[in-house]
């Protein structure tokens, strides 16, 4: 009755993604008071995944900034990463900063 009664509420959502699972699996243990076990069983996720947290450190934290503080309120920028790979099998990723309005 209990699975019944998660599987109901989780209908609606989509769980495709870790974090959506990760989700869904919280919602079934807080309000329902499912196991872990029993609430990774019905959203068919891995118990690992649910546990995971991520270890990278925010390398990226003083270009943001810089970007931030470079960006000015009445203009608009897009940025997009290119990525592509050397006949020598090295890969490497490219920054492109356009400024739209000229």
């Amino acid at each position: 009755m209990l699975d019944n009664a998660g599987l109901k509420d989780l209908l609606s959502k989509k769980m495709v993604t870790p974090a959506a699972k990760r989700e869904a699996v919280a919602h079934l243990q807080v309000p329902l008071g499912m196991s872990e076990r029993r609430a990774c069983r019905m959203v068919s996720a891995d118990r690992k995944s649910m546990r995971y947290r991520s270890c990278r450190d925010d390398d990226d934290g003083d270009l943001r900034s810089r970007l931030r503080e470079s960006a000015l309120p009445n203009q608009r920028w897009s940025l997009d990463f290119v990525h592509d790979q050397l006949v020598t099998g090295r890969r490497f990723r490219v920054l492109n900063i356009v400024e739209d309005v000229t």
